[in-house]
């Protein structure tokens, strides 16, 4: 089995999206074929054998073959024309724009090439942190309550504190403040508005558990990763989460009895639904009081989420076998056919 690993692309998250790639190398045994996306959207194909993240940082990867995208797959230019690169599937590891946000779905199904990820109503309703609440609000799945705030908007607005200011389309903790008080206020918003023009501010409740959970509909059922409880202080901050996503060693479970496992994979399942079919996800989800709460959907989680998984390569091979088939349509021209035979042309 060839496993196209699909990362980098024009993203507050491109050096994460490096880091992702790269982890995978330690934890999947098919063999791997790189396809990095650079800054500009020229994608390369990079030697498995000589992938490390100074190739990025330093340009040589310019150095190597580039490819293009065409119907069914990517391909190299050659003297005597192109040759397609050859994989079974594309595994999508795009972090951020490009990757969560819809355009990389959008440009592998317009090309008819199988991959592992997000389609473009999941990207849409997962990357924008908005929508994933009117989303879960739709599905019977809380969250918790917030404040939508555009950058135009008036800042003079009623607030118990703390709260958390978010960036409303971006990942990884990049642009997020915790905000004790009305002092704090303008600048963390500020901060916040340099990623993106619309926020979300939540009450940030103190102690309250937070739980991950990854996984995927393949082989008519749902494949559950270990629930985990991730170890942080207060949140986790970019540099803390940049080391996240190159985990490969396997945490712990968390410390949780059954009922409570039932509810988040209950919950999962409803996110999940039909509309992420095709990707592995993981959900972020808070415990409040015994009740479960959606904090984040990670359409393309740092590394995968691998951590999460007692057999990680085996859950992306049957999800492999699993995915999406687009609608079989027909072009025949019956109908401008009929008109021009009714005009006698």
């Amino acid at each position: 089995m060839k496993i196209a690993v699909l990362f980098g692309a024009k993203s507050f998250e491109h050096e994460i999206s490096v880091v992702s790639a790269i982890a995978l190398k330690k934890v999947l045994n098919s063999e791997i074929v790189y396809i990095f996306c650079d800054f500009n959207r020229d994608f390369y194909l990079i030697p498995t054998d000589k992938i490390n993240s100074k190739r990025f940082s330093s340009g040589k990867y310019k150095k190597d073959k580039k490819l293009e995208i065409k119907n069914g797959g990517f391909f190299q230019k050659s003297l005597t024309g192109y040759k397609q690169l050859d994989f079974d599937f594309v595994l999508n590891v795009i972090h951020g724009s490009d990757g969560e946000d819809g355009k990389i779905s959008s440009i592998l199904d317009f090309f008819n090439i199988n991959y592992i990820g997000p389609r473009i109503e999941a990207s849409v309703l997962s990357y924008n942190k908005l929508y994933t609440k009117m989303y879960a609000k739709e599905i019977g799945v809380k969250s918790l309550d917030y404040t939508v705030l555009n950058k135009e908007d008036s800042r003079d607005i009623k607030l118990t504190f703390p709260v958390i200011i978010k960036p409303s389309r971006l990942g990884s903790s990049i642009g997020i403040s915790i905000v004790k008080s009305k002092g704090e206020f303008d600048y963390a918003l500020d901060v916040a508005y340099e990623f993106d023009n619309q926020v979300l501010i939540e009450p940030f409740i103190q102690g309250i558990k937070e739980y991950n959970l990854a996984g995927c509909y393949a082989d008519n059922e749902f494949k559950f990763s270990i629930v985990e409880e991730p170890q942080k202080e207060e949140f986790l901050d970019f540099d803390k989460k940049y080391l996240d996503f190159s985990r490969t060693k396997r945490v712990n479970e968390a410390e949780l009895d059954a009922s409570m496992v039932e509810k988040l994979q209950d919950a999962f399942k409803k996110i999940y639904g039909n509309i992420f079919k095709g990707a592995l996800i993981r959900c972020d989800f808070f415990v409040h009081e015994n009740e479960v709460y959606i904090n984040e959907i990670n359409p393309v989680p740092g590394s995968m989420a691998n951590y999460l998984f007692s057999d990680f390569e085996d859950t992306l091979l049957k999800l492999s076998a699993s995915l999406p088939k687009q609608q079989k349509i027909i072009c025949d021209y019956k109908y401008i056919n009929s008109i021009q035979a009714a005009k006698g042309k």
